[in-house]
């Protein structure tokens, strides 16, 4: 059986003056690495949040997260070093170039061989030409494929993507989208995305609605719903 992680019984809630509001309560999820997850929803239904909770960001109100390895039970923070992140906004360094960016990561782990790692992945997401451009010289689409090998160069156990195609447009977001979906099938990494974008949600395996509260799953094959557990 994959590694996986856990959301067990989580609930999230937060103060807005003297108004409790609550995301979502109970709530159970199982993310297991080598597969693909799409969370749909409306805006602030608590999306991001979930995300946040099972990358380890932040810690649930109520309810447990953690990593189930091996059969042994451990916690997110031991996971941290095997997590990459793609989000909306690049956040790519804009005095580095290509290259450098993508490399960055494996230079903060001392890795002697951050430079040909980097072009490596440079050329899976077809950017080999591209290396020593900067930000601003990429298109958006460009620039997003440069985060997904930021995010895929240390071989993560799993890839939380933010919107990741949310400032692109429909052609870019279809090459973004199934290059970030190859690259990740390829790496045996577990891709949990929030989108707002049906189309992109509709290639990831396993699709969730999180909505009133409520994460519902929801069968691709007949469009009925069944509830996640």
């Amino acid at each position: 059986m994959p590694n996986y992680i856990a959301l067990k019984n989580v609930s999230q809630s937060f103060q807005s003056n003297d108004t409790k509001i609550t995301l979502f309560d109970n709530l159970n999820l199982s993310l297991h690495q080598g597969a693909s997850y799409a969370i749909t929803g409306p805006s602030g239904s608590g999306k991001s949040s979930l995300l946040m909770l099972a990358s380890g960001l932040e810690q649930p109100t109520t309810g447990n997260c953690y990593y189930l390895e091996s059969k042994r039970k451990r916690s997110l923070n031991d996971l941290r070093a095997d997590i990459g992140f793609i989000f909306q906004q690049f956040h790519l360094l804009p005095e580095l170039n290509a290259l450098n960016n993508v490399a960055l990561p494996l230079k903060l782990r001392s890795d002697k061989q951050a430079l040909n790692k980097a072009t490596s992945w440079l050329n899976k997401v077809g950017l080999g030409d591209r290396l020593t451009h900067k930000p601003s010289e990429l298109s958006g689409g460009e620039q997003q494929r440069v985060a997904i090998a930021r995010a895929l160069v240390f071989n993560p156990k799993f890839i939380f993507a933010d919107e990741p195609t949310g400032n692109l447009d429909q052609n870019s977001a279809n090459e973004v989208a199934g290059i970030l979906i190859k690259c990740c099938q390829e790496n045996n990494a577990g891709l949990i995305i929030v989108t707002h974008s049906d189309l992109l949600a509709s290639r990831a395996q396993k699709i969730y609605s999180l909505t009133n509260g409520e994460l519902i799953s929801v069968d691709q094959k007949d469009s009925g719903v069944t509830y996640a557990n």
